[in-house]
């Protein structure tokens, strides 16, 4: 591998022809669109001295790489994203192939400065980037053409992978094109297609990787396979602050295929021929582990933040107007206090690693959202410079934000680092749901003030519980620093960046979703926040705090229209004035869900909105309740605008996902402690919607020629305010925490 590129944050994207029988196309491009001139190799070595480039690569054979920089978890970027430059590059869709980019400075996130996979940045960030990459090459091989023919440009034109010169209808290809076109100077500002003749881009084309998976050839991170490797699992701290005391190892050490016991900084690891040996072998190890400090319970939380609401103002986390003004000249108020519980992410495929450190180079083989960090703490761990740190992202069987954390590639180095052959770290599923980094819980009280003509005039929002940005920021800020930084001076800036997150005021992230709100005419609004954080692992999870905040806000919207007799799509149309993307998206939604029909077989409808990072989307659920309080949602009707749709299939199928993830946090599941433990240790007590629950989704797509905003998160924070607003419509009992509990929706009174 190369060495990494010492570049700015302004300088992320490398365009550069090299010569050989291939046109290799890398350019970088500055936030403000200046061409950056500095050389940097990013494919490393090649026979017969070929230098690959960044993004894109035509080989002879009129083959076409697309390199991807961010984690395939099933959303379908490695299509989308390829459909970018291919649209720009006039490609033959079907001879373009993909691969995930290694650990390298040019394929930096720039939403994070970071090779990073999160926050529904994928398409957001990649638009510009791989257009500019596919039209910089389509316009140089339009010029190598016309060089061959002798022509002017303006009678060349590029199609289907080759360049057709338009007086004669003579063809030339790409390939054939290419030594040419690499000798060539770089456009600065190549022209880019106008919407109306895009081809690919908003077509429903079938994903590249549909075929590896159906047939079972796709390679996750559980299914790497090497020489003599052998396999380790992992026993974990009981309780959060537990620390080893001791360990006895001779019965597991006696059992066959055992090789090694490890202590190392994440438990204790347990190494050998199979996982099911070293599975047997863990349940022989006796352990003694220290006793939490001070440990924490669920119950005990929620009385704290209780308490905290009643004792504590909070920090300003967002103030618009003067809401506490005009809350003490309301003529009515609304009150409500809203819970949410902390959350795991279940991914379908548990945390693996595998790593190999020998002669002086770690190679880790891993399914990551997180490249930049893999390679950090790999080089940390090993003294290794980046240079000679490999990372090889697999496809990951779901990552939803977990992955975004490497402690379980942490492991791997380490074990492999000592027993100096390719090692295979497999979590259990216990282990998994036991040792995550949840989605923070939070404790919320919201008021509301209404003038004499019943219109809302003051919102008053205080989150009680952690901001998980702090406790990742420690995590995650040596990854996020510049290369040329010398490792000494990068541990010291990251420890002293994690003390300062740790000491400042956290609140940002947590009110994601809160404030601003997405209703441009509530002018008195304040969000505070009381930060509290009992010691539970958080991190990212799909929509983070906009999953919790939009069930709080859409909720209480509804709890504001039932106080006022107005309908709740006239309320959010009225507050969404300004905003005419959320009203469209809202008036969409109410024609295709036929909203405010009367009630049907004992099925009602409930709405919920939000602003998800520029995406708008609108959710309305139809549901029925059941005597004994059991919720059946019988169907979802998502209007989501997210900008231009590159595919339409994976838009949907992003939603649809969001909606599922959405209802086993709305309808099943969550994570509770008891003596700083998670209780929850599999899918037996931490249940998934399953297939016969999921309602029919039917998703509507706004037509648009804006830039993309993100889809991937998009569908989770509206789905469960749609499900407990239409609860509330069947019932006239107003559910303020999930997941539902069956006995409350039997209880008598609806308050």
């Amino acid at each position: 591998m190369s060495k990494k590129a010492k570049m700015s944050r302004r300088s992320f994207m490398k365009l550069g022809a090299v010569g050989g029988t291939g046109l290799l196309l890398g350019v970088y491009f500055g936030f403000g669109g200046e061409l950056v001139k500095e050389e940097t190799a990013v494919w490393g070595d090649q026979a017969e001295g070929f230098t690959p480039n960044a993004w894109l690569r035509i080989a002879p054979d009129n083959s076409i790489t697309v390199r991807i920089n961010h984690s395939e978890m099933g959303q379908g970027v490695t299509t989308g994203l390829a459909m970018i430059v291919a649209e720009e590059l006039e490609a033959d869709w079907n001879k373009i192939a993909v691969e995930i980019a290694p650990a390298e400075s040019v394929y930096k996130n720039p939403a994070f400065n970071s090779q990073f996979t999160g926050d529904s940045t994928s398409t957001r960030t990649s638009w510009d980037i791989l257009r500019r990459a596919g039209a910089a090459a389509r316009e140089m091989l339009i010029t190598a053409a016309a060089m061959t023919w002798e022509v002017e440009t303006a009678v060349c034109q590029a199609e289907t992978s080759t360049i057709i010169h338009t007086p004669t209808g003579e063809r030339l290809t790409y390939g054939q094109l290419a030594p040419i076109a690499a000798t060539l100077p770089i456009p600065t500002d190549p022209p880019l297609k106008q919407p109306k003749d895009f081809k690919l881009i908003g077509q429903p084309i079938a994903r590249l990787d549909t075929a590896v998976k159906s047939r079972g050839e796709a390679i996750f991170g559980i299914d790497v396979q090497l020489p003599d490797m052998l396999i380790a699992t992992v026993i974990h701290p009981p309780t959060f602050d537990a620390t080893l005391r001791n360990v006895e190892a001779a019965d597991a050490l006696a059992m066959p295929g055992v090789h090694e016991v490890l202590e190392i900084d994440g438990g204790v690891a347990v190494v050998a021929d199979t996982f099911w040996q070293a599975r047997q072998a863990a349940y022989r190890l006796q352990l003694e582990w220290s006793e939490p400090q001070n440990p924490v319970s669920s119950d005990q939380i929620r009385e704290t933040w209780r308490q905290l609401a009643e004792t504590e103002p909070g920090e300003p986390a967002f103030e618009l107007g003067d809401a506490p003004t005009a809350m003490a000249s309301a003529v009515q108020t609304i009150h409500a206090v809203y819970e949410l519980p902390y959350q795991t992410h279940a991914t379908p495929e548990p945390m693996n690693c595998t790593a190999l450190v020998a002669n002086g180079r770690c190679q880790v083989w891993a399914p990551t959202q997180h490249q930049d960090a893999s390679q950090e703490i790999a080089a940390k761990l090993t003294g290794l410079a980046y240079e000679d740190v490999d990372i090889y992202t697999t496809y990951l069987g779901g990552g939803y934000g977990r992955r975004i954390n490497v402690d379980y590639v942490a492991e791997a180095v380490a074990i492999a680092k000592e027993i100096e052959r390719p090692v295979k770290v497999i979590w259990t599923r216990d282990e998994d749901m036991r040792h995550g980094f949840y989605r923070p819980a939070a404790y919320n009280v919201l008021d509301a003030g209404l003038d004499d003509a019943g219109k809302l005039v003051a919102w008053q929002h205080k989150i009680i519980g952690p901001d998980f940005m702090p406790q990742g920021i420690k995590r995650l800020i040596p990854s996020m620093l510049p290369y040329f930084l010398p490792r000494l001076a990068r541990n010291v800036a990251g420890s002293v960046a994690g003390q300062v997150a740790g000491m400042g005021v956290p609140g940002d992230f947590a009110k994601e979703g809160a404030g601003p709100l997405p209703y441009p005419t509530l002018t008195n609004v304040q969000v505070n926040h009381v930060n509290d954080d009992p010691g539970v692992p958080i991190g990212f999870w799909r929509s983070v705090a906009f999953s919790k905040n939009t069930f709080v806000v859409e909720s209480f919207i509804d709890e504001i229209a039932a106080a006022t007799g107005e309908d709740p799509f006239v309320l959010r149309y009225r507050l969404a004035d300004g905003d005419a993307r959320l009203q469209h998206v809202l008036q969409f939604a109410a024609e295709k869900a036929d909203w405010g029909r009367p009630s049907h077989d004992g099925i009602y409808q409930g709405m919920a909105a939000v602003n998800f990072q520029e995406t708008r989307v609108c959710s309305v659920a139809e549901v029925s309740v059941s005597e004994e309080g059991h919720v059946t949602v019988h169907r979802m009707v998502m209007v989501v605008d997210c900008g231009t749709v590159v595919n339409p299939k994976l838009v949907t199928a992003q939603i649809e996902g969001g909606v599922a993830f959405g209802l086993t946090a709305a309808l099943k599941s969550s994570i509770t402690v008891k003596d700083s433990q998670v209780v929850q240790s599999n899918y037996h007590d931490f249940q998934l919607l399953r297939m016969n629950e999921m309602p029919e989704v039917e998703v509507h797509l706004v037509p648009s020629t804006l830039p993309p905003t993100g889809a991937g998160e998009a569908g989770v924070p509206t789905t469960a305010p749609a499900v407990l607003n239409a609860v509330f419509a069947a019932t006239g009992k107003r559910i303020r925490s999930i997941p539902i509990d069956p006995n409350e929706l039997k209880e008598q009174d609806a308050n």
